[in-house]
Order: C-alpha cells, then structure tokens, then sequence
C-alpha cells in the first residue's frame, strides 16, 4: 500500500491561485496516483487533512502497512517539526511532492523542513510530480518483489538439489545391501557351505612293525 497525503488547502486545487497550482482538483491527483499504482497492483490510501495532528495521526496509523508515501505537506512544508519527526519513523520511502517551484518563489517558501525526513523532492511539474512520484515507488517495490522472487527459486533450487543427492546416495546404498542379500542367500540355496581350514596331520609310518622289539 502506498499512502498519499496532502496537507493543508490541497482540498482547494483548481480554484485555488490556478495561475500557481493549475487547474487540476484533488480528486485529479488522486486518480493519477491511482491509476499508475494499479498497473504495478499496488494499492493507494489518499488523505487530505487541514489539521497537523490529523496528518500525524494518519500518517502513525498506517507506518507498518505502508511501502510507501507521496506527500504534500502544504505551507506545514516549512514549519512543521512534528510532521518531519513523523516522517522518520515510518519504514518505507518517502517522496515530497510540491506543485508548484517552491525555489522560485517567496524565500520562506524555499526551505522545507520535512525534506530531509524524504528519500527525494519533486518540485515545480504540477501534478504530474505525483505520477513521478508513483512511478518511482511502484518501480522500486517491484524490483524487491523480483529480488525476493529470484532468491526464492534460488533456495528452491538448491533444495532440490540436495534432496536429489540424498536420494541418489540413499538407492546406491540399498543397491549394494540388497546384492549382498541376494548373493548369501544363493550360496545357501545351492548348499554350498564355506571351506574348512583343513585339521592339522600327523606323519604316519608305513612301515611300522607290529610288535615292538627291544634293541
């Protein structure tokens, strides 16, 4: 699951300063995001809120779900302490997104204090930052998703592997029991009998006499 969030007036975009932010609305954005997770599968969460603790709270609900975040923190850009401490402790990436070139404008616009909470920026493309911002995360979501797949079959493999070997070392051993089964029991059937050490002989004189006559 990837989570939008849009901070504070971004529930006013299209009739909000259009010259700035363009005519696209909210619900733009959203099928934007939405469209481009769909064809990686991934599923999207979108939020708007214009209060800090709500974006928090939203944000906190859902940090062990989450693969990832598309934020737009509005004008809490620039002041919000809290939403930057936030932001670090969830576990996925993180891409800011501002519509508009928040460097061209007001100086106070140009210093944003979640950003080094993010992996990266997006600033100044309109809506299509989102959709930069979707591509990026749902690439690197299937790319683990096929580097947990190849070690998978990997391991698989060399399972595999190894079981084939133990069969093959377990039927060379019943092989060769079996054969020297069969070859005792052929030497029993035929009566056959192992070979005596022959008895220890005596000389014997074929001459002796049969009375023993004295010297």
């Amino acid at each position: 699951m990837i989570l939008l969030v849009n901070g504070p007036n971004l529930n006013l975009l299209g009739e909000r300063e259009p010259e700035v932010y363009g005519h696209e609305t909210l619900a733009d954005v959203e099928r934007v995001v939405a469209e481009t997770c769909a064809a990686y599968g991934v599923e999207v969460k979108p939020f708007q809120s214009n209060w800090e603790g709500a974006l928090l709270d939203f944000l906190q609900e859902h940090r062990q779900v989450a693969r990832g975040v598309i934020l737009n923190p509005g004008a809490f850009t620039h002041t919000s302490r809290a939403l930057h401490d936030c932001l670090k402790t969830l576990p996925c990436p993180i891409i800011e997104v501002h519509i508009s070139n928040v460097h061209a404008r007001e100086p106070w616009r140009r210093r944003s204090v979640t950003a080094p909470a993010t992996q990266g920026q997006i600033v100044g493309l309109g809506i299509s930052g989102y959709y930069y911002a979707a591509l990026h995360l749902c690439s690197m979501l299937a790319a683990a998703q096929a580097e947990a797949g190849l070690a998978a079959q990997t391991e698989a493999g060399l399972a595999a592997r190894a079981e084939a070997a133990s069969g093959s070392l377990m039927e060379s051993g019943s092989l060769e029991e079996s054969g020297s089964l069969m070859e005792a029991g052929s030497l029993e059937e035929a009566g056959e009998q192992p070979a005596e050490e022959p008895a220890e002989s005596f000389p014997v004189d074929v001459h002796a006499r049969g009375d023993y006559e004295p010297l």
